[in-house]
């Protein structure tokens, strides 16, 4: 008989196994599943008999694909703020796994995006397979990376992350250890065998990380690496404009293909993405970056072209967005600066960081 739980918990030995079991949605996150990881580790932190934590995804394809984007299109159609409490507890839940005192294990296996990364690359070690696509694609859907992304691209080798983050390209196991959004390779096939070893009393290495070190190998060569060069090299630009510029002038097609991508985002996220990066590097934690990624989501469900995007990219599927402003050029910086503005009266701020969270002061088109 299925369990049709949406999250299962399963003790063994020392080690609480979590699962995110909703496979044929790709085991998006919802509102409950949030709530049930956050209590289930906040439990975890106080017995005394669970010296770890794993977490996986039910089914083959993937361990998540992110938040449950239908229902939180249907939010903002209607109006409504239950999309934000939403953001509230996951940005939280976010934050207690990246402080979590107890070794955690993320199985990042198959598709592993958007808020599937905010429940997974914060933990202490991260696990990708051959099978791994870790991506932050909100740009296409005319939103923002958040659950603490833009940190994880911030602190990402040279500019790789900014490239990810305006592309929202999905990387493999190489490059997802490249750019510090995992820690291990293990082939897929292993991973039952690792979930029974971390589950065993301790032998002969008691410790998690050394367990997990057994099973690791060399993961498939990746392709970023390789291309670090022009990435860096473009990606440096201060403003979205001139990023798209040195992309089209470099002579590398793989950066022309970059520059082909840019014109299918909506030009707005875009530059509230270059600006939520380069902010993200300057803040002193992943807590004031959440506050900060709190209220640029905030002001993202607000603004049609979230709506139009997941309107074209996921329900009716015919990728052909109308994006509001049209083009770049059309996104001047006060609207981008909005973004990051305290939230209004009636509004509620996330809060994580001590004291009010600091806005960077950015020159130019990238803030």
């Amino acid at each position: 008989m299925n369990d049709d739980r949406p999250v299962l918990l399963e003790k063994r030995g020392t080690c609480l196994h979590l699962t995110l079991n909703r496979p044929r949605a790709l085991n998006a996150l919802s509102h409950t599943m949030v709530r049930l990881l956050d209590e289930a580790l906040s439990r975890a932190e106080q017995d005394e008999s669970i010296a770890s934590v794993l977490l996986s995804g039910a089914g083959d394809r993937g361990l998540c694909a992110g938040g449950d984007i239908r229902a939180l299109h249907d939010d903002a159609r209607a109006s409504g703020r239950a999309s934000l409490e939403f953001w509230r507890d996951e940005y939280r839940l976010n934050a207690r796994i990246a402080r979590f005192p107890k070794p955690y294990v993320a199985l990042m296996d198959g598709i592993v995006m958007g808020g599937g990364v905010g429940v997974s690359a914060h933990s202490g070690i991260r696990v990708v397979t051959e099978r791994s696509r870790v991506a932050m694609p909100e740009t296409a859907i005319g939103f923002v990376p958040d659950v603490g992304g833009t940190r994880l691209l911030a602190t990402a080798p040279g500019e790789l992350g900014t490239h990810l983050a305006l592309t929202g390209r999905s990387v493999g196991a190489a490059d997802a250890v490249l750019c510090g959004l995992a820690d291990h390779h293990i082939p897929a096939r292993l991973l039952p065998a690792l979930t029974e070893a971390l589950g065993e009393p301790a032998g002969q290495d008691p410790s998690v990380a050394g367990i997990v070190q057994r099973f690791a190998t060399e993961p498939p060569a990746g392709e970023i690496a390789a291309q670090r060069d022009w990435i860096d090299g473009c990606y440096a630009a201060d403003s979205v404009e001139e990023i798209l510029r040195r992309l089209r002038e470099s002579g590398v097609p793989a950066a022309e293909a970059a520059a082909d991508e840019f014109l299918t985002k909506s030009p707005l996220a875009l530059k509230v993405t270059l600006a939520a990066v380069r902010r993200a590097a300057r803040l002193d934690s992943l807590e004031a970056v959440l506050d900060q990624e709190f209220r640029v989501s905030s002001r993202a469900f607000e603004h049609p072209d979230f709506v139009e995007g997941v309107r074209a990219r996921i329900i009716d599927k015919d990728n052909a967005p109308q994006w509001k402003p049209g083009s770049l050029a059309e996104v001047d910086d006060q609207e981008v600066a909005r973004f990051f503005a305290p939230l209004g009266p009636g509004e509620q701020e996330l809060g994580l960081a001590p004291g009010p969270t600091r806005t960077p002061v950015d020159g130019g088109q990238a803030g």
